[in-house]
């Protein structure tokens, strides 16, 4: 794995793209629109129950700017960490790490992640998800990050446990999908 640093950009803090094989992990950058919308587009179906609220907001191209622009402000604000997985071959974008409902007084956060139907099942994810780790506690300190991931998806829950999180519990009847089934979730932390 190779740490490039690059100029500052948000709030006067410089971040890093991480890169491994012919991968590079970056924050979404509003100019990154159209290849984030493609991301999404190509895996709407599969996206919309657990992450409901970016494909809502990303059902056009002109809907995927806007959003995008309303997330450089989240960055900036440190409220939401979008980190995108980027092929280096092919120039697109093919995953997404989020890392979401920071609380900065502990410091802790969850994560989030998808990765292209076409991507699954090379390792991809787990690869990225170990940087992005890294790079949280090395830069932010935090002090826990959660993962939540519904019972019956074992590919996230294999990314999660080969990340080191442990299982805390099983909420029953915890979220309610687009399609309005209530299902249970597992909580996984992991400690720092």
């Amino acid at each position: 794995m190779i740490y490039i640093p690059i100029k500052q950009k948000f709030n006067n803090e410089s971040f890093r793209v991480m890169q491994f094989e012919n991968y590079k992990i970056s924050l979404l950058e509003a100019d990154e629109s159209e290849l984030f919308f493609n991301l999404i587009d190509n895996n709407r179906e599969r996206l919309e129950d657990f992450f409901a609220g970016t494909v809502s907001k990303t059902k056009t191209r002109e809907d995927a700017l806007s959003y995008c622009i309303e997330l450089a402000q989240k960055i900036e604000e440190k409220s939401y960490f979008p980190y995108m997985i980027m092929n280096t071959k092919t120039n697109e974008i093919i995953g997404l790490i989020d890392v979401k409902n920071i609380d900065w007084k502990v410091p802790k956060a969850e994560l989030g992640a998808f990765i292209d139907e076409k991507h699954e099942s090379k390792g991809v994810i787990t690869k990225a998800a170990t940087l992005v780790i890294d790079h949280l506690i090395e830069t932010y300190q935090f002090k826990k990050l959660l993962c939540r991931a519904n019972a019956r998806n074992l590919g996230s829950i294999s990314v999660i446990l080969k990340n080191g999180f442990k299982l805390e519990g099983t909420i029953r009847n915890d979220y309610k999908t687009t399609k309005g089934e209530i299902v249970d979730l597992n909580y996984y932390g992991r400690v720092f």
